[in-house]
């Protein structure tokens, strides 16, 4: 099977690190790809948002299946785009993506489906905003309704930080800001692949927002995840199968614009159950890290089953017993406008027990390799418990050498019992 992977981050380094690994696969490429994922698959250039671009990218290389790993791209159309060429896609179309593209849309389907999520209200005045942030009170949560690369989302216990982000938001699209109630309880990611009717959830993850130890800190993108989750209740995967995933499938299916891909929902363990926090409509990153870390089931496969509406007759998925950890190591002064082009010494160094995904690094020239983004690397280990791949993720951070990066020191730590 020839695989073409769309993006460059840790992410798509992940992707096509599984997909290297897969003895179904004969050929493997990505676009634009990045100095780390270079290493298993030859890199092309195009643009990632052009789906007339990719497609004919994919036409050229005979590519079987197109792997769409950004969001960006999913509510471009991209995928669309593909699947006109009759090459199969993993990602949904463009009505579909909006799951991720648009939070008001999210709050619809989700509506509609019965499916448990914050209460909420979708504001386009300052007005609106006002009469939502009174009606919520501490903590406020406010979210862009559009794409914002993971960083849309402003909580706080000051509501004048609240109504300038919300206003902000709304000035910036000319158009509509979420604003809604806050979720207590832990929180954790579950990615689950569909194909339109059938779905199959993965291993649970848990990953960590903010840029500091103790949560504390900007928002960002993400720091570090771990799997498996020892705290969760066993039965959690059954439920949200039931209760969110599921029903979100039907429901897009009844609407003419079935979902095939890879469904994310961002969870909160409330005191009054599952919440739903978010919708994503690709893996999310870092969680992909470590989830795919411990899938034993070959993924070319697997993301052709969805992309081809065959899941149902798809085996049991097989999973490692170990634990996986993931941290992110960030640029000086990430996640503001970070600095690149800083050298990226000691990537050799890392090993054997753990191996680096490049999110933000380019090649120089000259061979070197430096940064080109907020977030640059993501240190991967697995063990037999939390705790060893924690310790094996931290000696491989110890031996990479980027100045002015910082990364968090507590992924997984309490998880860990450490």
């Amino acid at each position: 099977m020839k695989v073409l992977v769309i993006g460059g981050g840790a992410r798509e380094h992940a992707l096509c690190r599984s997909l290297s690994l897969d003895p179904d696969v004969t050929s493997l490429h990505c676009a634009p790809g990045n100095a780390g994922i270079a290493d298993v698959a030859e890199l092309h250039r195009v643009d990632a948002l052009d789906g007339a671009a990719v497609a004919g990218l994919a036409e050229e290389l005979g590519a079987d299946l197109v792997v769409v790993g950004p969001e960006a791209p999913l509510v471009a159309g991209v995928a669309d785009a593909v699947r006109a060429r009759g090459i199969d896609c993993f990602g949904p179309g463009k009505e579909a993506a909006q799951l991720e593209g648009s939070k008001a849309f999210a709050k619809d389907v989700m509506a509609a489906a019965g499916v448990p999520t914050a209460r909420s209200y979708v504001c386009a005045t300052a007005q609106e905003i006002d009469t939502a942030l009174d009606a919520f009170g501490a903590p406020y949560v406010v979210k862009d309704d559009g794409l914002a690369a993971g960083k849309g989302v402003v909580v706080t216990q000051d509501v004048d930080t609240a109504r300038a982000h919300a206003l902000a938001c709304v000035a910036a699209t000319g158009g509509r800001v979420v604003i809604e109630e806050y979720l207590d309880g832990p929180e954790v990611s579950l990615f689950a692949l569909t194909d339109g009717h059938t779905v199959v959830p993965l291993q649970p993850a848990q990953d960590f927002k903010r840029a500091l130890d103790g949560d504390q800190g900007p928002n960002t993108g993400g720091m570090g995840a771990y799997s498996p989750l020892p705290w969760a209740d066993p039965k959690l995967v059954d439920e949200v199968e039931r209760t969110v995933l599921q029903p979100t499938v039907d429901e897009l299916r009844r609407r003419g614009t079935p979902f095939a891909g890879l469904l994310y929902a961002g969870l909160a363990i409330t005191s009054r159950g599952v919440r739903v926090i978010e919708f994503n409509a690709r893996f999310g990153d870092p969680e992909t890290q470590v989830v795919l870390a411990r899938l034993r089931t070959p993924l070319a496969g697997l993301l052709r089953a969805a992309a081809t509406g065959q899941l149902a007759a798809y085996p049991a998925l097989r999973w490692s017993d170990d634990a996986a950890v993931t941290v992110v190591i960030a640029s000086y002064n990430y996640p503001d406008t970070p600095r690149t082009g800083d050298p990226i010494a000691g990537l050799d160094a890392v090993g054997p027990d753990a191996y680096v995904l490049h999110a933000g690094t380019r090649r120089e020239d000259d061979g070197q390799v430096v940064s080109a983004g907020g977030r640059v690397l993501s240190v991967t280990a697995t063990g037999p418990d939390l705790a060893a791949a924690r310790r094996r993720a931290y000696r491989g951070i110890s031996a990479i050498r980027l100045d002015g990066a910082h990364h968090r020191t507590d992924i997984a730590l309490a998880a860990a019992g450490e």
